[in-house]
């Protein structure tokens, strides 16, 4: 039998290796959705819809809106377990929402103890935060979506007073800010569509609200973030471009408070609901912006690699836990509207125009190692598969000669 055959296999494939090594090396670029980070929107505009954080392109707390915020920051002090105010009370900050949230802001379980790179983790061992009167809570659970906090009746408060406020000593009249982090489960139906998860999401975190404020009387401030990058997703729990919409969820939850503040009280959005400040609503703003294009470094620098998430593409492994928990410190340590609370100290800071976007000085050798690790280990395969095969052919030839 002539050498030409088995030659020509091991050319192909080696071949076939080396490509499929490259297809390896460029999944994370084949992933990106070429979709803008809102932050980084400006004047530009997706489908019609305005982008940045806030209104008119921008990142920057309205003025009128800072204003409200810096009220209500300064309204958050220690309370007794009544909710009286007491030089020995407590500041309940709580997370809400579901499996990616919980993984983000303690653990995957949701219970203690909290994973070291959450921020509930870095929080219990940075002595820059507050240990004397800031207790923080993880009420957030795996399959705990929008719909699922949108009443005081569900059962989700009954679950979070009983199995997370009361073992850490506090309780629901202590609770005084909040992070929100939800999602409409198995979205069907994108923007522009009057339809869409998009708007149904805003109607759930308008629900969320007025739920948490029943629940938590003495709530004073929510944080809301969208979701991280799901361009990697192998399921429809909730893929792209769904996690992307759910920052202009978010950015209309906070413009319909902010505009019907202006508008005498009266509701603006209707999708949203009464969020009136002057009845005893939460002021309600950005959290950490967490969504970025994929491999796609955005302005700030933040990415989100094949690395960062589980086998699902959905939910992050340890290093997008790693990034979140990070945003979520830097936003809690200098937000003018967290720091005073959060944080040891009370810089003084002013509140009209801070961009509500984490720091991410900390985070540029992690992405970069993950980026490495792709093409390191695509690199290995081509390599591994070109000896194994030329070694079976040195093989097949020697037995040949015999």
């Amino acid at each position: 039998m002539s050498t030409t055959r088995p030659r020509l296999a091991v050319r192909l494939l080696v071949l076939f290796a080396l490509g499929l090594a490259f297809s390896i090396s460029l999944g994370s670029a084949k992933a990106v959705t070429g979709f803008t980070p809102l932050s980084d929107m400006g004047a530009a505009t997706y489908l019609g819809f305005g982008g940045g954080l806030y209104e008119s392109g921008t990142n920057s707390v309205p003025a009128d809106h800072a204003a409200a915020g810096a009220a209500h920051a300064a309204a958050v002090r220690p309370l007794d377990a009544s909710g009286n105010p007491s030089a020995g009370g407590k500041i309940v900050l709580l997370s809400i929402g579901m499996s990616n949230t919980t993984q983000e802001w303690c653990s995957a379980s949701s219970a203690l103890p909290c994973d070291a790179y959450t921020l509930m983790g870095q929080a219990a061992a940075s002595a820059s935060v507050n240990h004397t009167s800031l207790v923080i809570v993880n009420g957030a659970a795996g399959g705990q979506t929008a719909s699922t906090w949108d009443s005081p009746a569900d059962a989700n408060y009954d679950r979070v007073r009983d199995t997370r406020l009361t073992p850490a000593g506090v309780s629901e009249q202590q609770v005084q800010a909040v992070w929100l982090k939800v999602a409409d489960a198995g979205p069907t139906v994108s923007l522009p569509s009057a339809s869409s998860d998009a708007y149904a999401l805003e109607t759930f975190m308008g629900n969320d609200v007025r739920a948490l404020k029943t629940r938590y009387p003495h709530l004073q401030l929510v944080f809301a973030s969208s979701r991280i990058y799901a361009g990697y997703a192998s399921t429809a729990l909730n893929p792209e471009p769904y996690a992307y919409e759910s920052g202009f969820s978010v950015k209309w939850l906070i413009q319909a408070q902010v505009d019907q503040t202006r508008n005498s009280g009266v509701v603006v959005d209707a999708r949203a609901g009464d969020l009136n400040l002057a009845t005893g609503a939460p002021w309600i703003a950005w959290g950490p912006y967490l969504w970025a294009d994929g491999a796609t470094p955005r302005s700030d620098g933040l990415t989100w690699q094949t690395g960062d998430f589980a086998a699902d593409g959905t939910h992050p492994a340890t290093s997008g836990r790693t990034k979140v928990g990070n945003m979520l410190m830097s936003f809690f340590l200098g937000s003018p509207y967290s720091q005073c609370w959060f944080g040891v100290g009370c810089a003084a800071a002013s509140v009209g125009g801070v961009a509500e976007r984490p720091d991410l000085a900390a985070l540029p050798s992690m992405r970069s190692a993950t980026g490495r690790g792709d093409a390191i280990y695509a690199v290995g395969v081509a390599v591994a598969i070109v000896v194994a095969l030329t070694a079976g052919a040195a093989g097949w030839r020697r037995r040949r000669a015999r």
